[in-house]
């Protein structure tokens, strides 16, 4: 990806890449962001639900304490109870953006 980006960056300030390009580019990455938030949220969930415990899942969040995964935990919980609960809330977003609604 870093690669990618750098010649991205070379063509843009060589004028090869017009503000159009960039605009759907920048649409596409923030998509990818927002894809892959959710399914780093999914498997935090499944996680949990397959046995790792707060500690155990604190080290992906590159902390050595249980407070920022059991937040997202906690947050994620406003919306579903399981992971495929919220893999139907991710489903149906989906579908909502999709459709205009």
């Amino acid at each position: 990806m870093t690669e990618w980006l750098g010649e991205m960056a070379e063509l843009a300030r060589a004028g090869e890449v017009s503000a159009d390009e960039l605009i759907r580019v920048l649409g596409e990455l923030r998509a990818a962001a927002t894809a892959c938030a959710n399914a780093s949220d999914w498997a935090l969930m499944a996680a949990r639900e397959a046995g790792a415990s707060l500690r155990q899942v604190a080290t992906v969040f590159g902390k050595g304490y249980v407070r920022s995964p059991a937040a997202r935990l906690e947050k994620l919980h406003r919306e579903a109870l399981t992971s495929d609960e919220f893999l139907e809330l991710i489903r149906a977003r989906g579908h909502d953006a999709s459709t205009g609604v």
